[in-house]
C-alpha cells in the first residue's frame, strides 16, 4: 500500500541522528483522522500515474513510519521534493516499491539461508556415506548378533543375510587372531603391515562382501572367480578404506586445529628438527617411516594388494560354512559344508577361443541359488553423491569428497599417468570444466516408472527387456541309446545350462540396479561424478545405475529440476518418444514422428495411466522403459489446462548418426559419405546401415544369377539372398570405423545369420558368413573411401613409432594427452598364503600390431569426446542442463533447438581446425628422425553445410 503520513503532511523530516531517540509511538487510537489533502515527499525515478484515492485511516501503520523516519537520509536530504498531488502519489508508489523489493530480498534470503542448510545436512550425509559404510555393516552384524543372544534365536533375516551374519563372527574373529599374530612376530609377513591397518571387524565386513559381489557379477553366471581377480579386488577395497579413513582423519584434525595454530606449527617445526637428526645419526629407515606419516599416502601395488586379498581369502575359505536345510533324519549330523572352494578349473572353450586351466574361488551350490535375492541385501557403499562433486584440479584431485578419484582410468599405466601429470593445468582447463559440468548435473528417480519395474518384476519379469526370473526348461535324456541321439540332447542339455547362467547372471544385475534405485528413490537429487578412459571419453563413476546403462537405467531417471516444455518443447517430446518406440519409426522425418505420435495418442494415455495392466503399447517399443516415461510426461502434458506451461523432467536425447563415420567423413571432407551419415541437409535422415544392406543385396542378387559351375559365389548368394537386411550388416558397419578386422565381421554376420536359424549346416554357414562379409566390406570401401585412406595413414603412422618401440601420443583438440597403453606384458609369480599367483607386468616393449590396430579407432574417440566436451561447455554458458554419453547428448525438452544449433556450431569449430595437421607436426616434432608419410588428400565437402543440417543430431 502507499506509505501515508497523515499528522506530518507539512513536516521536513528532522536530521538522522534525532530519529534513533523517537519516543514510542502513540496508541492508534490517538491518531487523528487524516485531512482531505496529502503532501509526499517524492523521490528519484517516480513515474506519473493517475492520483490514488486517500487510504482510510486503518491502513495507516506506525511501522510504516518508523521505517521512512529510518531510510538512508540521501533519499530526503538531495532531491527537491515534486509539488502537488502527483508528485505526492509517485512518492508514495517508489516507496511502496522499495518496501516490495526489501520483502523479496529478505524471502530470497531466507531461501539462500535453507538451500544453504540443506546443502550442508547433505553434505554431512555424503561424508558419512564415503567413511562409514562398512563401519555400519559391521555394526549392523554386531547388533544381530546381540539381538540373537537376547532373544536365544534368530531374528527373521532374508537367507544371505543370515549367512552373512553366520560367517561374520567367526572371520572377524580369525582376521583379529591373525592380527596378534603378525604383531608379536619379529619377521612378519609381507601382507602384515597392511592387515594391520583396519579393526578386524570392518576387514571382515569388506571381504565378506566384496567376494560374494564378485561371484553376483560373474557374466556365465557360475557362481566362480578368479583367485588372481578376487585377490586384487579385495586388496584394493582395503587399500582404499584405509585411505578414505586416513584422510577424514586429516582433515577433521586440520579442522580442529585452525589453520595458523602456533601449537601445530611448533609441532610440525620439532617434527622437522628430529628428522633431521636421525639422518645426520644415519637411522634412515627410522626418518622415511617419520616422513611418511606426514606426506600423502602412496599406492599399496598390485603385488602387496595380492598378497593382502589371499590372506584374507584364505581366512574367509576357513571361517564361512552352509548348512543344507533341515531335511535329514533326527539321528544323522547336520550336513555343514564349506561356503567357498578353491577349485583348479581344467581347460575350457569359451567364445571360440581356449581358457587356459586357472585357480577360481567357487561358492557352494546353497550360497548360489540364493544369489538373486542377495543384490538388495549386498552393501553398496558408494552410491551416486548427494551433493555435487569437487571440482577437478588434478589428476588425483576432483569427484568423490575423500574416496581416492582419479580423472583417468589409467589401469595402472604409467605412460599415460605420468603424461596427465605433466601437463599443465591451463592445458586441462576445458577437460576439467567438461567433467564438472557433468557431474553437476543434478538427477533423481522417476518414481512412477520405477513403481512399474518394480510391479514387473515382482510378478516374474520377461516383458519389457526384463530377464524372466524362471529358467528355461532343461531337455529331458531320449529313451533311445542311438549315440548320435544321446550326443544332441548332451549339446542341448549343455546349451540349457548355459542359458540359465546367463540368465542367473542378468537377474543379479538387475537386483543391483534396483536396489540402487531404492536406496535412492526418496532423495531429492543426486550426481554423478565423472571421469576419463585414456582416449578422454567421460564415463559416471557410479558403476551399477547411471544413464549411461541399459533402457532400464534410462528409464529409471530423470532431470532433478524441471523446466516447462514451450511448444519447441512439446514437439520434441514427441520426437522423442517415436524414436524410443522404434521398429523403423526413428527413421522417419520429425514430421512423419509427429504424424505417428498424434495416431497413438489413445494407446500412449492408456500407457501412462494403466501401464501394467492396460493394453501395454509401450512394451513393444525398442526402449520401453525410456517409451514409457516419455509416454506419461506427454500425457500429463497434453491433459494439462495448459501443454505449453507442463514442466518436463525428462531428458530428450539427440543422437549422432554413425558418430565414428561422421567424424571420418568431416576429417577427409568427403561429399558421398558426408550424405551417408546426416552432415549435409536433407529431407528425412539418411539410414547408412540401410544403404549398406541395399548395396549387399544388388551384389547378391546379381550374383545370384550367374552360373554356379563358372561362379563359385552364386550358389552362396542364392542362400544369402532372402537373409540381407539392416540388422544384418549393422554392427559390422558400425564396427568397421573403429578398425573390425575381417575374422570379426564375419563372426558377427555368422552370429546374425544364426539369429535367422534358416541355415543349419555349420559349413555352409561359414562359408555364407565369409562370402557376406568380402561383400559388406567392399560395399563400406566403395562408400566411405576417404574413410578407408585416413584409417590406412594413421596406421602407417602408428606402426612406424610402434616400431621404434614408442606408445603412439597425441594431443587431443581439447588439450588432452593420450598415450595408447599397449605393450608386451610379462608374466611373474608370486608366492602367497593360498598358492603361487600368475600376476602380469608392463614390460618395456610396445607390442607393434596392437599400437597401429587400436590407432584408427581410439583416435576418432578423442575426436567425439573433445567434441562433448566443447558442446558440454557451451550448453553451460547458455544456461542448459547437459548430460552426455559419448556421441548423445541430452537437455530438457525446452532446450532441444538451442543446443542442437550449438553442436552443430562446435562440430564445425573443431573441423575447421587442420586436426590431421596438427597431429602430424605433433609426430614429426616427436620423431624428426622418421619420414612419415603427407596427410591423405581430402575431397570437397564444407563442413559448413552440418549448420543447417536438420538430421545431423537426430
Amino acid at each position: 500500500m502507499p506509505l501515508l503520513l497523515y499528522p506530518f503532511y507539512a513536516c521536513v523530516p528532522p536530521p538522522r541522528a534525532l530519529l534513533r531517540r523517537l519516543s514510542p509511538p502513540p496508541p492508534m487510537a490517538a491518531v487523528a483522522p487524516p485531512p482531505p489533502a496529502v503532501r509526499i515527499l517524492s523521490s528519484v525515478g517516480a513515474l506519473d500515474l493517475p492520483p490514488l484515492p486517500p487510504p482510510a485511516t486503518d491502513d495507516f501503520h506506525w511501522l510504516d513510519l518508523f521505517a521512512f523516519l529510518n531510510s538512508p537520509a540521501d533519499t530526503y536530504h538531495q532531491i527537491p521534493p515534486r509539488g502537488g498531488e502527483e508528485g505526492e502519489l509517485e512518492a508514495g508508489l517508489e516507496l511502496e516499491l522499495e518496501l516490495e523489493l526489501e520483502r523479496h530480498a529478505e524471502v530470497e534470503r531466507q531461501r539462500e539461508r535453507a538451500r544453504k542448510a540443506q546443502h550442508r545436512r547433505q553434505r554431512q550425509r555424503q561424508v558419512k556415506a564415503e567413511t562409514e559404510a562398512w563401519a555400519r555393516a559391521a555394526e549392523e552384524y554386531r547388533e544381530i548378533e546381540r539381538e540373537m543372544l537376547d532373544r536365544r534365536l534368530a531374528p527373521a533375516l532374508p537367507y544371505v543375510k543370515s549367512l552373512f551374519v553366520g560367517w561374520f563372527e567367526p572371520l572377524r574373529d580369525a582376521i583379529a587372531r591373525d592380527q596378534d599374530v603378525q604383531r608379536r612376530k619379529r619377521v612378519k609377513h609381507v601382507y602384515a603391515k597392511y592387515l594391520l591397518l583396519l579393526p578386524a571387524d570392518k576387514v571382515a565386513v569388506i571381504v565378506m562382501h566384496k567376494m560374494m559381489g564378485l561371484l553376483m557379477s560373474s557374466k556365465d553366471g557360475t557362481g566362480s572367480v578368479r583367485v588372481v581377480q578376487a585377490a586384487h579386488c579385495i586388496g584394493e577395497a582395503v587399500e582404499r578404506e584405509f585411505k578414505v579413513q586416513t584422510f577424514f582423519q586429516k582433515s577433521r584434525k586440520k579442522k580442529d586445529q585452525g589453520g595458523n595454530d602456533p601449537a601445530l606449527e611448533k609441532e610440525q617445526a620439532k617434527c622437522r628438527k628430529h628428522v633431521k637428526s636421525l639422518v645426520r645419526r644415519r637411522k634412515l629407515s627410522d626418518a622415511q617411516k617419520l616422513v611418511q606419516q606426514e606426506l600423502e599416502l602412496e599406492e599399496w601395488g598390485t603385488e602387496a594388494q595380492v598378497k593382502l586379498g589371499t590372506r584374507l581369502i584364505e581366512l574367509l575359505l576357513d571361517s564361512a560354512f552352509v548348512q543344507s536345510p533341515a531335511d535329514q533324519t533326527p539321528d544323522s549330523s547336520p550336513d555343514i559344508r564349506p561356503a567357498f572352494k578353491h577349485v583348479l578349473r581344467q581347460p575350457i572353450i569359451e567364445n571360440g577361443r581356449l581358457k587356459m586351466k586357472h585357480w577360481v574361488i567357487e561358492c557352494d551350490h546353497l550360497v548360489h541359488e540364493g544369489f538373486e535375492s542377495t543384490a538388495r541385501h549386498v552393501d553398496i557403499p558408494y552410491l551416486p553423491m548427494l551433493v555435487p562433486p569437487k571440482k577437478w584440479k588434478g589428476y588425483d584431485k576432483g569427484g568423490h569428497l575423500f574416496l581416492p578419484s582419479y580423472i583417468m582410468r589409467t589401469h595402472g599405466v604409467k605412460d599415460q599417468k605420468d603424461a596427465i601429470k605433466s601437463v599443465p593445468r591451463k592445458q586441462l582447463r576445458k577437460v576439467f570444466e567438461a567433467l564438472d559440468i557433468l557431474g553437476s548435473t543434478k538427477w533423481r528417480v522417476n518414481r512412477r516408472v520405477h513403481d512399474v519395474v518394480e510391479t514387473i518384476w515382482s510378478r516374474g519379469g520377461g516383458i519389457a527387456g526384463l530377464v524372466d526370473k524362471t529358467n528355461i526348461p532343461l531337455p529331458e535324456r531320449p529313451e533311445s541309446e542311438d549315440p548320435d541321439e544321446v550326443q544332441k540332447w548332451k549339446w542341448s542339455l549343455k546349451k540349457a545350462k548355459k542359458t540359465n547362467r546367463e540368465l542367473h547372471a542378468e537377474r543379479c544385475d538387475t537386483e543391483l540396479k534396483l536396489s540402487v534405485a531404492r536406496k535412492m528413490r526418496e532423495e531429492d537429487g543426486f550426481y554423478y561424478p565423472h571421469n576419463l578412459d585414456f582416449r578422454g571419453r567421460a564415463y559416471p563413476m557410479h558403476p551399477h545405475l547411471s544413464h549411461l546403462g541399459s533402457d532400464l537405467c534410462r528409464g529409471v531417471l530423470e532431470y532433478a529440476e524441471g523446466r516447462p516444455l514451450g511448444k519447441s518443447g512439446l514437439c520434441w517430446l514427441k520426437i522423442h518418444l517415436a524414436n524410443k518406440y522404434g521398429g523403423g519409426v526413428e527413421k522417419l522425418s520429425h514430421e512423419g514422428k509427429l504424424e505417428f505420435v498424434e495416431n497413438q495418442l489413445l494407446d500412449i494415455f492408456d500407457s501412462a495411466a494403466n501401464p501394467v495392466d492396460g493394453n501395454c503399447w509401450w512394451i513393444n517399443a525398442e526402449d520401453p522403459f525410456q517409451c514409457l516415461a516419455a509416454c506419461m510426461d506427454l500425457s500429463d502434458a497434453l491433459k494439462s489446462s495448459s501443454p505449453y506451461r507442463a514442466v518436463s523432467h525428462l531428458p530428450i536425447h539427440q543422437d549422432g548418426s554413425c558418430n565414428g563415420l561422421q567424424h571420418y567423413a568431416a576429417l577427409g571432407r568427403d561429399y558421398m559419405g558426408a550424405v551417408a551419415v546426416n552432415l549435409v541437409p536433407g529431407e528425412k535422415p539418411a539410414d547408412i546401415y540401410s544403404e549398406i544392406a541395399a548395396r549387399v543385396l544388388d551384389v547378391v542378387r546379381e550374383d545370384s544369377l550367374k552360373d554356379p559351375d563358372t561362379n563359385p559365389n552364386a550358389s552362396l548368394a542364392r542362400v544369402l539372398v532372402d537373409q540381407v537386411d539392416r540388422k544384418l550388416v549393422k554392427q559390422t558397419v558400425m564396427t568397421s570405423v573403429y578398425g573390425v578386422t575381417y575374422i570379426g565381421a564375419r563372426q558377427q554376420i555368422t552370429k546374425r545369420l544364426q539369429e535367422k536359424g534358416l541355415i543349419t549346416d555349420d559349413k555352409l554357414l561359414y562359408d555364407v558368413s565369409c562370402y557376406t562379409t568380402r561383400v559388406t566390406l567392399d560395399a563400406l570401401g566403395q562408400m566411405f573411401q576417404s574413410a578407408r585412406g585416413i584409417m590406412a595413414w594413421l596406421g602407417d603412422c602408428a606402426k612406424m613409432i610402434a616400431s621404434k618401440n614408442q606408445p603412439v601420443k597425441w594431443t587431443s583438440p581439447v588439450g588432452l594427452p593420450v598415450v595408447q597403453p599397449y605393450k608386451k606384458y610379462k608374466n611373474y609369480m608370486i608366492r602367497t598364503s593360498l598358492q603361487c599367483l600368475a600376476l602380469r607386468r608392463e614390460g618395456d616393449a610396445i607390442a607393434i600390431q596392437r599400437q597401429k590396430a587400436a590407432f584408427p579407432p581410439n583416435f576418432v574417440h578423442s575426436l567425439d569426446s573433445s567434441h562433448m566436451m566443447m558442446t558440454a561447455i557451451a550448453c553451460k554458458e547458455a544456461g542448459l542442463h547437459f548430460a552426455g554419453v559419448h556421441d548423445s547428448f541430452w537437455v530438457h525438452a525446452c532446450d532441444v533447438d538451442q543446443m542442437n544449433q550449438i553442436l552443430r556450431e562446435q562440430f564445425v569449430e573443431l573441423y575447421s581446425m587442420p586436426i590431421l595437421e596438427n597431429l602430424l607436426e605433433e609426430f614429426q616434432e616427436s620423431f624428426p628422425t622418421l619420414e612419415f608419410p603427407p596427410c591423405p588428400p581430402q575431397g570437397n565437402f564444407d563442413v559448413r553445410e552440418v549448420l543447417t543440417s536438420t538430421y545431423f543430431f537426430n
